[in-house]
C-alpha cells in the first residue's frame, strides 16, 4: 500500500512522516449506497488520533451519517465519495487536529483542559490550540479517550505473568523439601550463625576475583565519545539534489516539484519571464489575440515549464484581453488543451488562474464567470467533474476568500445549467 507524506504540501521524498494513502470502495446501490474506508485504523494510527476522530471529520465535512464505533473495525461513510476527494479532507483534519500550529510537526498529544483542546508538540515543546470552531471540537470533548482503561485480553495476560513470575521466585528460594536453598546466603539461618561469609568457590568469589582483575585495565573511551553525529543537510538544494540523483524508476513513484517559486537568487522563475514575455509580445502586436500559439509553446518549451502544472496559472492570466474572454478561450482551445491534457492537477491550476484573471486583474469581470466557464467546458479544456468539484467549496489559494466565494458566486448560472443538462441526458437515457 502505497505510502505518503503526512504533510503532502512538503515534497520532499525523505520527508520523516509518512502514512498510508486512504483506500476506499463504494458498496450497495441506490439509497443504501455507502462508502467503506478499509484501512481507516492503520492512518489514525499512524496520526495517533483515535480513528472515531477521522471519521467524524469526515462525516462533518461531507454532510454524512457515519458509524463512530464499528465492532468489526469496517469505518462506513453513507454515499458514494472518491478515495482522493476523501484524502483533501483528511489533510484538513491534519491541518486543524494533528499539525503544531507553530513548528508545523506532527509529533502533538491532544490535551483537553478547561473545556478546550490543546495540542501537545513533542518536537518543538509549543502547547498550541486547536480549531474549536469546527463542530468536530464538541465532538472530541465529548468522546475523549480514556485513560489507562485496558481490554480483557491485556488483563488477563497481565494476570497470567504475574502468576508465572510469583511461582519462578517461590521456586529459587525453596527446594523440593520445603528448606531453603544450600546458596540462598541471604536466609534467616545464615543470620542467625553470623556466617555471612562467601563460600570459596562460589560464583560470587569468582566474579569478586574479575572486577578485581579489570581495575588495573586501562579504561577505554566511552561509547558516547566514540559514537559518530550524523546530520541530513535539509536546504532546499540539498533536497533537490538527492531528489534528482534517484533512479528514474524511483522517480516516477514519487511526487517531486521540481518547480521553484522563484528564481535563483530570490530572482524572477521561469513562470514570471512566460508571462513577462507575453506581455512585451502583446505591446509588440497590439494585441494579445495575435501572439501565435506556437510562438507561446515554443516559448514555455525553452523556459522548460510546458509540462509544469503552474504553467496553465500563468496562460489564463496573461493571454486574454478584457474583452470578449469567452470567444478568445475558444480561439485558444488547441493550445490550452495541449498544455493542460487530461492532468486533474493541470486543470485545477488554469480555473485558479481564471479566479486570478477576473478576481484580481480585472475585478469587473468577475460577473461573466458563467460565460467562460461555458466554452472551458464545450471544447473540452477541463473536465466536467474538475468544474463541479472547484464550484462547490471557495479556496485561498489563489485569491483571498471573499474575492473566491464572488467568483463561484458568479458561476452558479453555469453550474445549474450543467446539472439540468445531465438530468436532461438521465431521463432521455430512461425514456
Amino acid at each position: 500500500m502505497a505510502n505518503v507524506n503526512i504533510r503532502r504540501d512538503v515534497t520532499d521524498p525523505f520527508y520523516r512522516y509518512k502514512m498510508e494513502r486512504l483506500q476506499s470502495k463504494v458498496e450497495g446501490k441506490g439509497n443504501g449506497i455507502k462508502t467503506v474506508i478499509v484501512n481507516l485504523s492503520n492512518v489514525a494510527g499512524q496520526l495517533a488520533r483515535p480513528p472515531s476522530y477521522v471519521i467524524k471529520y469526515f462525516g462533518f465535512e461531507l454532510g454524512a451519517q457515519t458509524n463512530i464505533d464499528p465492532k468489526d473495525d469496517r469505518w462506513i461513510i453513507n454515499g458514494a465519495h472518491e478515495s482522493s476527494k476523501l484524502q483533501d479532507h483528511l489533510d484538513g483534519f491534519i491541518n486543524k487536529f494533528v499539525l503544531c500550529k507553530d513548528c508545523k510537526n506532527p509529533e502533538t498529544v491532544v490535551q483537553v483542559k478547561d473545556a478546550n483542546i490543546v495540542l501537545d508538540c513533542k518536537a518543538c515543546g509549543q502547547r498550541t490550540p486547536a480549531d474549536m470552531r469546527h463542530k468536530l471540537a464538541s465532538f472530541i470533548l465529548k468522546n475523549q479517550p480514556k485513560k489507562g482503561k485496558k481490554d480483557k485480553s491485556t488483563k488477563k495476560a497481565d494476570r497470567k505473568a504475574r502468576k508465572e513470575a510469583e511461582a519462578k521466585g517461590d521456586d529459587e528460594g525453596v527446594n523440593r523439601n520445603g528448606h531453603p536453598s544450600p546458596g540462598d546466603s541471604g536466609s534467616d539461618q545464615a543470620e542467625e550463625n553470623g556466617d555471612l561469609a562467601v563460600e570459596a568457590g562460589s560464583d560470587d568469589e569468582l566474579t569478586r576475583k574479575i572486577n578485581a582483575g579489570a581495575k588495573d585495565l586501562p579504561s577505554e573511551p566511552s561509547t558516547q565519545e566514540q559514537e559518530v553525529q550524523w546530520s541530513v543537510d535539509m536546504s532546499e538544494e540539498a533536497v533537490k539534489a538527492r531528489a534528482k540523483a534517484l533512479p528514474e524508476d524511483l522517480k516516477q513513484t514519487l511526487v517531486i516539484d521540481e518547480d521553484a517559486e522563484e528564481g535563483e537568487n530570490g530572482g524572477k522563475s521561469a513562470y514570471d519571464e512566460l508571462g513577462d514575455w507575453i506581455d512585451e509580445q502583446a505591446k509588440e502586436q497590439g494585441s494579445r489575440s495575435k501572439i501565435s500559439d506556437v510562438d507561446i509553446y515554443k516559448k514555455a518549451k525553452d523556459l522548460g515549464i510546458e509540462s509544469k502544472h503552474r504553467t496553465p496559472t500563468v496562460l489564463a492570466m496573461s493571454l486574454f484581453d478584457e474583452k470578449n474572454v469567452n470567444k478568445q478561450i475558444e480561439a485558444r482551445a488547441a493550445l490550452l488543451k495541449k498544455m493542460i491534457g487530461d492532468s486533474e492537477k493541470h486543470q485545477k491550476a488554469f480555473l485558479g488562474g481564471i479566479e486570478r484573471f477576473v478576481g484580481e486583474i480585472h475585478p469587473a469581470l468577475i460577473p461573466t464567470v458563467s460565460a467562460m466557464l461555458l466554452p472551458i467546458f464545450q471544447e473540452d479544456i477541463v473536465a466536467e467533474g474538475v468544474i463541479k468539484g472547484w464550484g462547490s467549496k471557495a479556496s485561498k489559494k489563489y485569491v483571498d476568500i471573499q474575492t473566491s466565494r464572488k467568483v463561484r458566486k458568479s458561476a452558479e448560472k453555469f453550474l445549474e445549467w450543467l446539472e439540468n443538462a445531465e438530468s436532461d441526458e438521465d431521463d432521455d437515457d430512461d425514456e
